[in-house]
């Protein structure tokens, strides 16, 4: 592809200093192309927000020049906001087959299947887009059908990694194509941008057929004894273990949570999962089978609250209840800030008469990440021979590490750009900087809604969720401004009004003092009365309890 003078721009939007809502846009002159389109899960100040997607602002502002989605594979956080940005942003998306057939039940559950275009690519196909030409790479993560993108443009080639480990026996049949990148790497590479999630890790990631091995370990010496193994449901490789090791100790499979079933209805109908026949019983058929002929494979790694796992450990589940000697495996490992959630699901389990194995006491390798360490990350480098690296997919600690990797194996510091989202990197066929910046950030979800909680409405819920709330109803005569009825003063989260009677006795008392500041004409200025109520309100109940809920007068006129 013939060299241009004119800029191309490199504009993550996602995924940059953080972990989660990987998103990264292209440009060059009249032309956008877009690599994956995720969400991340909400921090622990996000009240009541169930996911956090991408601002996609400048995408829709510039839409006439999208040209379309190219996704790396399934993963949650590299397609999971898709059915929210296609609602405004409806182009073409490009992806694997098991990609878009995970993404197709997701569209189906947005009502959205048929208004969506999706193409289905191979790994070692091309296709052009405007003047972008996207090579398709095959690589190995923890997810079948991952790729890798060698994206040429008229200025240079572009390698992006996405998430990635060099694994050399997966459990699909062929490994990650390190022979293309090294044939990328004599063609001349202007930009490499490199997951990052392991960066910080010495070493090699463990091949996935490690698990197997471990599987059957553990199925051996469980005589007698039902297993129940949590994992993430995206991990078709995983589960094919799982299934393995259970067809060859003659155990009956159970699947438990709606995003399994999902995924091994879609993984099974695509033929990246192989279930021998009469293996899969249905959970309400439990009762039929002794615990040493059964395996149940679920949701709830995490410990997320309403997944199969949790619920179960919790006594929650319907169908399925935990019995003396249970072998509980968690095979992943807690993604950070999901901590508190795994332990308090394995405490519970414990307690119940569980035997629990996890990371912190596995003998066995009941897991291995789908990432990169140092030592992987060398041979992607020495193989691309980049002119120019970002690290990308990664809290900033992350790219930092990966950063210093890069230097270490001889790439000037000048030539590395640790960004952030909405920064632009401005790249001609021989130079590379970092611009200005477009609009980037986060979209909360909430329910139906997308978009509508924003800080306002959290800092309200943070206050709420800390004092509590007090209502103050107040009815005034509409001519005369006098008092009818009221104070009424109602308490949410703040005391228990039976066992506080004195407080509450005491802060109507405070309104009423307040009303009577009032001149009846100044009681139709609603604004000034709310205003003095919460004062002096505010101001009792911190001298009182040192608390501070938050006041809500509301003044009915008659």
């Amino acid at each position: 592809m013939a060299r241009s003078k004119k800029k191309l721009k490199v504009i993550p939007l996602g995924g940059l200093q953080e972990i989660g809502k990987n998103i990264t846009a292209f440009e060059y002159g009249d032309e956008i192309i877009v690599v994956d389109c995720g969400l991340a899960f909400p921090e622990d100040d996000m009240l009541g927000v169930d996911l956090v997607i991408p601002d996609v602002t400048y995408l829709v502002k510039n839409k006439e020049k999208v040209r379309g989605i190219i996704l790396t594979h399934a993963h949650e956080d590299h397609i999971g906001a898709i059915p929210y940005v296609v609602r405004d942003l409806n182009v073409p998306i490009f992806g694997t087959r098991l990609t878009l057939g995970l993404l197709g039940n997701k569209l189906v559950e947005h009502g959205l299947k048929d208004k969506v275009h999706m193409q289905t690519v191979t790994q070692g196909q091309s296709i052009t887009l405007g003047a972008f030409e996207i090579e398709f790479i095959r690589t190995t993560h923890s997810i079948a059908d991952t790729v890798a993108l060698a994206i040429r443009t008229p200025v240079g080639l572009i390698v992006h990694t996405a998430d990635f480990k060099i694994d050399y026996t997966p459990i699909e049949s062929e490994a990650i194509d390190l022979a293309r990148f090294a044939q990328l790497g004599s063609e001349g590479v202007l930009l490499l941008m490199c997951d990052s999630t392991n960066a910080e890790r010495k070493g090699f990631t463990m091949s996935e057929r490690t698990v197997g091995d471990s599987y059957e370990h553990i199925f051996v010496g469980a005589h007698g004894r039902r297993i129940l193994v949590a994992t993430f449901s995206s991990n078709v490789h995983r589960i094919q273990q799982i299934v393995n090791a259970s067809v060859k100790f003659n155990r009956k499979v159970v699947f438990c949570g709606r995003s399994m079933l999902n995924v091994v209805d879609v993984a099974t109908e695509l033929g990246y999962l192989n279930i021998p026949g009469n293996t899969v019983i249905d959970v309400n058929d439990l009762d039929k089978y002794p615990p040493d002929r059964l395996t149940l494979i679920m949701t709830g790694s995490q410990g997320e609250p309403m997944s199969a796992l949790t619920r179960i450990a919790t006594s929650d589940h319907r169908k399925v209840e935990i019995m003396k000697g249970d072998i509980v495996i968690l095979s992943a490992n807690p993604i950070p800030g999901n901590e508190k959630y795994v332990f308090k699901v394995i405490d519970e389990l414990f307690k119940k008469g569980a035997d629990v194995i996890y990371e912190a006491l596995a003998l066995e390798d009941v897991h291995v990440s789908g990432h990169a360490c140092q030592e992987e990350l060398k041979v992607i480098h020495s193989l691309v021979k980049p002119q120019f690296f970002m690290p990308v997919h990664g809290e900033y600690r992350h790219l930092q590490q990966h950063a210093n990797l890069a230097q270490k194996l001889g790439m000037p510091e000048e030539n590395i750009f640790i960004s952030e989202n909405g920064r632009v990197l401005e790249m001609t066929a021989g130079s590379a900087k970092l611009g200005g910046t477009v609009v980037s950030g986060r979209v909360l979800v909430d329910g139906l809604g997308v978009g509508d909680v924003g800080s306002i409405v959290l800092r309200d819920r943070k206050l709420l969720s800390q004092d509590g709330l007090i209502v103050v109803v107040i009815t005034c005569d509409k001519e005369s401004g006098g008092i009818l009825s009221g104070p009424d003063i109602i308490s949410r989260g703040f005391v228990y009004v039976r066992e506080s009677e004195n407080i509450m006795d005491g802060a109507r008392d405070i309104v009423k003092k307040s009303l009577l500041k009032i001149e009846p004409n100044g009681r139709k200025n609603w604004s000034g009365m709310k205003s003095l109520i919460r004062e002096e309100l505010r101001d009792y109940i911190f001298d009182k309890l040192k608390r501070r809920p938050v006041i809500l007068p509301i003044i009915m006129e008659i």
